[in-house]
C-alpha cells in the first residue's frame, strides 16, 4: 500500500471526521472499554458544530484515500497529540503512523523537544511502539462514565534529529 495523502483539515470535513471518530471509538475500542464507556466517549461527536469547533482550535491534519478522509489527528499547544482516529475500514494500514509521523515532525520543526499524548487503552501499544513512555494513569469523566487513559511522552531529539 502507498502512504496515505495528508492535508490540513477543512471546515467542510467536520461531519466526516465526526463519523470517523464515532466509528473508531465504537468499533476499535470493543476490547478495552465497555458499551457504556464507548457510547459516552463517542458522544463527543454528537454535536458536529461543537466537534468542528474543537478541531479548529488545534492543528488538525487528515489522511485520505482517493481524496476521502479516512483518518485524522490533531496537535494541541504544539506538543500534544490530542486526537488520532482511524476509520475501522483502514485500521492497521499505516494511516495512524503517517499522521503521528507528521505531527511529531511538525512539533520538532516548531522547536519542541518532546511530545505528549493521553493514550487510550486502545492506542497505548501503538504509542509505546513509537517510543512513547508512560508517565501516569488517568481517569477521565465523559458523559456520565469514567474512562481510563495513560499520559505518555516521547523525546523528539537524538543529536538534533527527530526520532522515528
Amino acid at each position: 500500500m502507498t502512504a496515505p495523502a495528508l492535508r490540513p483539515a477543512l471546515p467542510a470535513d467536520a461531519p466526516r471526521l465526526a463519523e470517523i471518530f464515532r466509528e473508531a471509538v465504537l468499533e476499535l475500542a470493543l476490547d478495552d472499554y465497555d458499551d457504556d464507556q464507548r457510547d459516552a466517549w463517542a458522544s463527543a461527536a454528537d454535536d458536529v458544530g461543537a466537534f468542528a469547533q474543537r478541531l479548529s482550535q488545534m492543528l488538525t491534519i487528515v489522511a485520505t484515500q482517493d481524496g476521502a478522509p479516512m483518518a485524522f489527528a490533531s496537535l494541541e499547544d504544539g506538543d500534544m497529540i490530542a486526537m488520532l482516529y482511524v476509520h475501522p475500514d483502514v485500521a492497521g494500514q499505516g494511516y495512524a503512523k503517517a499522521l503521528a509521523d507528521a505531527l511529531e515532525r511538525l512539533a520538532f520543526a516548531r522547536g519542541k523537544t518532546r511530545i505528549t499524548t493521553d493514550a487510550s487503552d486502545v492506542s497505548r501499544g501503538f504509542f509505546e511502539h513509537r517510543g512513547y513512555v508512560a508517565t501516569q494513569r488517568n481517569s477521565v469523566f465523559r458523559a456520565g462514565e469514567w474512562l481510563a487513559n495513560t499520559t505518555m511522552v516521547k523525546d523528539l531529539t537524538s543529536q538534533g534529529k527527530p526520532l522515528q
